[in-house]
């Protein structure tokens, strides 16, 4: 059966967040949502029980239009890889990563869609940055400037104009998906800027669109890791510099 949606979750050491995510995105779907529909859980090396977790929710919510699968990499990878394995994985039409805390509430994708449907877009990224009034709870103030200042950094250094290249809440089209994300290299945080630059050079239109938002505590964001996301702006420009985007 062809699909409509996959939703891919990255996932590492969640099982805490990952039971009411995952009703919620059931419900949602049941609810009004694209259906058949399917929601891959993508285990990043865990130490705790988040492949039991998604096991556990597969036996008790399949069914009714919605599959939940684990789907397991070897090792702990990053989020850039996982983002990737479940993309490349996903059989839907449309595709859609997002976190497993759902600061952006997945009721928002129904903003997503109606972007790319009406406008004929290849995807749509949600956006922090275009109507902060949407922002219920902010990230600390430190964390917030740094943000900022690596928009700045991925304008000048990217060539990309969007205002927000990091709200984990992005939606492509399945064959933009293929493109995008067998091209990609970063496994790190830094895969955001990557693939956007990816699309652009591929010729695909992302949307860009304001989305509710809230910062959710245990972020797995380290102040070493987003450090070497500015890093990771000029791996980008050097890989396409080699001809690795090819």
């Amino acid at each position: 059966m062809e699909l409509t949606l996959s939703l891919v979750v990255p996932a590492y050491n969640e099982e805490s967040r990952l039971p009411p995510s995952l009703d919620r995105m059931v419900a949602y779907l049941r609810n009004g949502g694209p259906q058949p529909a399917e929601i891959l859980v993508v285990d990043d090396g865990s130490k705790d029980r988040t492949g039991e977790i998604v096991r556990e929710a597969a036996a008790r919510l399949n069914g009714d239009g919605v599959e939940i699968k684990l789907v397991e990499n070897p090792g702990n990878r990053g989020k850039g890889y996982s983002v990737r394995h479940g993309m490349l994985e996903a059989r839907g039409e449309w595709v859609l990563f997002t976190d497993a805390d759902l600061s952006a509430p997945i009721e928002e994708l129904d903003k997503l869609l109606e972007v790319v449907r009406k406008g004929n877009y290849d995807g749509a990224i949600g956006s922090r940055a275009l109507d902060r009034a949407l922002v219920g709870k902010h990230q600390p103030m430190m964390r917030e400037l740094s943000g900022r200042l690596f928009n700045m950094a991925v304008r000048l250094g990217a060539g990309l104009s969007y205002r927000d290249t990091q709200c984990g809440f992005k939606l492509f089209s399945r064959r933009a998906a293929q493109e995008i994300f067998r091209r990609q290299r970063l496994d790190r945080f830094g895969f955001d800027v990557e693939i956007l630059y990816l699309a652009k050079k591929l010729g695909f239109q992302i949307a860009e669109t304001p989305v509710r938002w809230n910062d959710v505590e245990g972020t797995k964001v380290s102040l070493l890791s987003g450090a070497d996301a500015f890093l990771d702006i000029a791996r980008v420009r050097w890989n396409d510099l080699l001809g690795r985007y090819r």
